[in-house]
């Protein structure tokens, strides 16, 4: 089982109510249902996802992110996910502001562009870097909005975007002393809980 999903199930209580923004094939999900007895729906743009979710017995639904969520009511969710998408939506700050419309805490997970393996690609090579969470060539990747963990706390600070808790990983999905030392320089992933202002 991938380490991020067994973080994020840590942080989420017991039968709650949960929403997976890209929820891919619905692996976090049946993971949430079976561990957490979550009551989860997902949301995903590709049909074959869709699909894969269905098989495995995970409400799923065919959307397209970018073009917003209103079918859903204010708080209708305890928990609004999103892992590793967040930086291929077109406006990400306004994906923050409807999860937090949709549930009343947020999840969100996504590469660090600041961990120092990519800033020494950059300096050395002078191209744009391709990592294990980076695989794509820049001309072909789905990533869109790279960012920093520096990045993403400036825009929660910016909107007043309150962050619960955090977690920063290495490669592995481990915790260790150089991420929570240097999170921005060291970590290769960072795990966040949102909530709206007091």
């Amino acid at each position: 089982m991938n380490p991020e999903f067994a973080i994020i199930s840590e942080w989420i209580e017991p039968g709650s109510r949960v929403l997976d923004l890209g929820c891919g094939d619905g692996t976090l999900l049946k993971y949430l249902q079976e561990k957490n007895q979550v009551q989860g729906y997902g949301l995903e743009l590709e049909v074959g996802n869709v699909a894969a979710c269905l098989q495995k017995g995970v409400n799923a639904i065919q959307t397209d992110l970018n073009l917003g969520l209103a079918e859903f009511s204010d708080q209708q969710f305890d928990y609004v996910l999103m892992t590793q998408a967040l930086q291929v939506m077109k406006r990400p700050d306004l994906l923050l502001a409807e999860m937090l419309r949709l549930g009343r805490r947020s999840i969100v997970t996504f590469p660090n562009f600041g961990h120092w393996s990519i800033r020494l690609q950059l300096l050395l090579g002078g191209r744009m870097p391709r990592t294990r969470n980076l695989p794509a060539q820049w001309y072909d990747t789905k990533n869109i909005h790279l960012c920093t963990l520096k990045d993403f706390e400036n825009l929660c600070a910016e909107r007043q975007l309150r962050i619960l808790r955090r977690s920063v990983t290495d490669a592995r999905h481990r915790d260790s002393l150089a991420a929570r030392t240097c999170p921005n320089l060291s970590a290769r992933l960072g795990l966040y809980m949102l909530a709206k202002p007091e």
